[in-house]
């Protein structure tokens, strides 16, 4: 923004100075000058408008992220993943995943059965628990209602999204309603061999492809 607030001031004092010693006849030079405080102050405006737009409407600052979002969607089965490395639950596995996947371009997106916080804390996280808790906006979080099952939401989201779904489950009970589960590439497998994490590189280079 000190650019074009510099060349306004430089254009306005030239077409002043130009005035005082050629007084109000148009001449060339005061011509120019007019016309580059002109232009400057179009670029001044155009700079302050976006400089008003960086925020949301409401004036709170954007969520992080919600601006970059050009990676292909993943739906990650939260309450899957958190046993890929043991018996015992991790939310440590479930970062390690998030975090994996956004270094690679990925836009992951976290649904959880609502059950899942009583896994590891002993009692009830929301979405906005979770998200705080995986570094990752409020609404690519989703805990599901009480009663009601994580999966058919998980392949829902995955279906609008046109995303793959990261899960060691096959969802065979689903399939009728989602057949899309039986392609082979549109479940993600992943899991831990010799502690370190592994995912189906081929199924996940696939999603980059068809971007």
């Amino acid at each position: 923004m000190r650019t074009p607030l510099i060349l306004l001031l430089l254009s306005l004092a030239s077409a002043g100075g130009i005035l005082m010693t050629e007084g109000a006849t148009l001449t060339l030079p005061l011509a120019v000058a007019s016309l580059s405080a002109v232009a400057a102050l179009l670029i001044l405006g155009v700079a302050l408008l976006r400089g008003f737009g960086a925020d949301a409407p409401d004036g709170r600052r954007p969520i992080p992220g919600r601006r970059s979002r050009k990676g292909p969607h993943v739906v990650i089965d939260g309450s899957n993943v958190m046993h890929w490395n043991g018996e015992t639950p991790h939310l440590d596995t479930l970062r390690e995943v998030v975090t994996t996947l956004r270094g690679r371009g990925f836009q992951p997106g976290v649904v959880f059965d609502a059950n899942a916080g009583y896994k590891f804390s002993d009692r009830y996280l929301d979405d906005r628990h979770f998200a705080k808790l995986l570094n990752l906006p409020s609404d690519r979080v989703l805990v599901v209602g009480k009663g009601e099952p994580a999966d058919p939401t998980i392949l829902a989201a995955a279906r609008d999204l046109g995303a793959k779904v990261l899960t060691n489950d096959r969802y065979r009970e689903w399939t009728a309603d989602f057949p899309e589960v039986a392609t082979p590439g549109n479940l993600v497998r992943g899991g831990y061999r010799d502690g370190r994490l592994w995912l189906d590189e081929t199924a996940l280079a696939a999603s980059l492809s068809t971007r």
